[in-house]
């Protein structure tokens, strides 16, 4: 037996509806329209779209039939059978013959008049209310009557008796539109004959209802115990927050379609979000490549052994799915988050690229974002899309659109503290939920991305005069460096921006890097006059020979100074070196014999750099 359309069963805006169906003659139900709901029937609960949910609760009501509209058929019953056919043609003086009737504006306000005062209990649906007008701001004349006309039926409408054992109520006139403003604001505003019931996302209970009834498209549900039933959907729940009930229908049939059984929803769950069934994170050559993750990365990023210790540690908790394991639900975070900080040109950028290369075997294969061209109070339209109406609607936004093309991915976020702080609170929703929806309505996900913050903070304090200088001196200990960085970080949360939140979003996977030591400057310097020699050799097919005295002069010219990390070193090689041996082979006569050169001198004569070869 199916109970009573305002038993507690029944969606809420449902038992809404019927409870106020003898003192309203209009109804605007908002929200997502197009989702399924439960609905019990004969029962049990099923999941059923809107129209057929309507249907089977007004039919308790004794109502015969829905007469529905949509700018694309026209007119059409539902249900549409013999009988509600015959109906219809008695009181409406419509003929339908199975299939949809064709109507213009101007003449729908007199069917819709025909059915509120018919003497048969019936129920008129604008379905897709949003899609009549063009433009709700410049309504045409045949717009602006046909909703002047439905205006005036709401106050000519009168309670229908039926029968004798039941109690008068209107022949509704039901707007289905997914937003308020969809409408003329006339007609919806000040409207008492109007009632307004908004459709809510279905909570973690429905959720988890739902679950119960698709669990029959998983392989071995007939094999499952209770305790196994109720284990995976109070899982399937918790993976699908803020995910409507026909995208839960969807994934079950990803499933079926694929024959997962139930202990695999997590991967449904992921082929429906980011279209890949199949999880990089849980190759088993991609274990092999993180076991010997920091001897191959301290190769590429030197001197930062702590730094590198603590994100292969982040890194591997990435890879065996413990991200969040201490937290009590299911978590759809990303599947690791690392905020580096430190000075400048100690490698933060160079191990973004190296964990990339590690992980996708192409260090070009992250995505990078400099947030320092994120700081203008709107930037976030550029980032995440514009919203409807503005310049860049249709583009989408580059952070969003880049995540939907590759959703397995490191994120670089460069000079994080640089952007914009309504940006920052976009950050939050990433952090905490995983998902981010853009300008377009689109919802993408981040729970398979690993992002990487980077930030200068700490590094340097403004003083009185409004210069800045440095906080933190080079070959201060790591232990100092550390405290002082990640103080200033919780300060500017804390204080600055007035987010703790986000910190605490981050929580310790603030990886702080020390400065350049005199012992790693030399290596770096080395490492780069072995590239410049190498460049020589592919370019010129010439062997580069730097004496030790000559190598002494430019080490001590490019490492006098390492508060720009190996970034400063590189910047003075490049002008003490790189520069004047390109000028002193341009004007060099061509060997074709490829003869060894020699650098036997580099000086300094008039603030211009010189080298003599040989």
């Amino acid at each position: 037996m199916t109970p009573s359309p305002m038993s507690p069963a029944w969606p809420r805006w449902m038992a809404d509806l019927h409870r106020l169906l003898g003192i309203r003659p209009q109804f605007l139900l908002t929200g997502p329209i197009r989702d399924l709901f439960l609905t019990p029937l004969d029962g049990q609960t099923v999941l059923l779209p809107i129209l057929d949910g309507l249907w089977e609760g007004l039919a308790l009501h004794g109502y015969q039939y829905l007469l529905v509209y949509d700018r694309v058929d026209g007119l059409r019953l539902h249900p549409d059978t013999p009988t509600t056919r015959q109906l219809a043609q008695r009181t409406l003086n419509q003929d339908f013959q199975g299939h949809p009737v064709p109507i213009s504006l101007n003449r729908l306000p007199t069917v819709l008049r025909a059915l509120i005062t018919a003497p048969v209990r019936a129920a008129a649906v604008i379905d897709a209310a949003s899609r009549v007008p063009v433009s709700v701001q410049q309504l045409s004349e045949a717009e602006h009557e046909f909703f002047t006309a439905c205006e005036k039926l709401a106050y000519v409408a009168h309670p229908i008796i039926a029968a004798p054992d039941r109690p008068p109520l209107f022949n509704p006139l039901l707007w289905l539109c997914h937003r308020e403003t969809d409408l003329p604001s006339w007609l919806t505003l000040d409207n008492e004959a109007l009632h307004r019931l908004t459709l809510s996302p279905p909570d973690f209970d429905a959720r988890r209802h739902a679950a119960e009834l698709l669990a029959s498209s998983f392989a071995d549900h007939d094999q499952a115990v209770p305790e196994q039933h109720r284990e995976f959907a109070n899982r399937f729940a918790q993976l699908t927050e803020g995910l409507s009930l026909r995208s839960l229908f969807a994934i079950a049939q990803l499933a079926e379609a694929q024959h997962l059984p139930l202990a695999d929803i997590g991967d449904a769950v992921r082929c429906f979000q980011v279209g890949e069934r199949d999880n990089p994170w849980k190759k088993a050559y991609l274990r092999e490549r993180i076991r010997d993750a920091a001897d191959i990365i301290g190769q590429r990023v030197k001197g930062q052994k702590p730094a590198i210790i603590k994100t292969v540690d982040i890194l591997m908790r990435s890879v065996m799915g413990l991200t969040g394991a201490h937290t009590a639900v299911t978590s759809s975070r990303p599947r690791g988050v690392l905020f580096f900080a430190g000075p400048t040109g100690v490698g933060k950028t160079e191990l973004a690229r190296a964990l990339t290369a590690l992980l996708f075997g192409d260090e070009r294969a992250y995505i990078r974002f400099d947030m320092s061209e994120f700081a203008a109070e709107h930037a976030d339209a550029r980032l995440l899309g514009a919203p409807p109406g503005y310049v860049g609607y249709d583009a989408g936004g580059e952070l969003t659109n880049a995540v939907r093309a590759r959703p397995f991915s490191v994120i670089l976020f460069d000079e994080i503290e640089k952007a914009h702080p309504r940006i920052l609170d976009k950050f939050l929703q990433i952090l905490e939920d995983g998902r981010l929806t853009d300008g377009r309505g689109d919802t993408v996900y981040f729970s398979e991305a690993i992002l990487i913050f980077t930030s200068n903070l700490g590094i340097t304090v403004e003083d009185d005069t409004g210069s800045r200088r440095l906080r933190v001196q080079p070959g201060e200990p790591y232990e100092q460096v550390e405290r002082q960085v990640r103080t200033a970080i919780a300060d500017y949360f804390k204080f600055t921006l007035g987010r703790p939140e986000i910190l605490n979003r981050i929580g310790d996977n603030i990886v702080v890097f020390d400065f350049i030591q005199p012992a790693i400057a030399e290596q770096i310097f080395a490492g780069m006059l072995a590239r410049i020699a190498q460049r020589i050799a592919d370019e010129h097919e010439r062997t580069l020979h730097v004496p030790e005295p000559v190598r002494q002069q430019l080490l001590d010219w490019c490492t006098q100074d390492l508060s720009d990390g190996g970034r400063g070193i590189g910047n003075r090689l490049e002008t003490t070196f790189v520069n004047p041996l390109a000028r002193a082979l341009f004007h060099l006569e061509a060997d074709p014999q490829h003869e060894p050169l020699t650098v036997t001198a580099v000086r300094l004569d008039d603030h211009v750099y010189r080298v003599e070869l040989a």
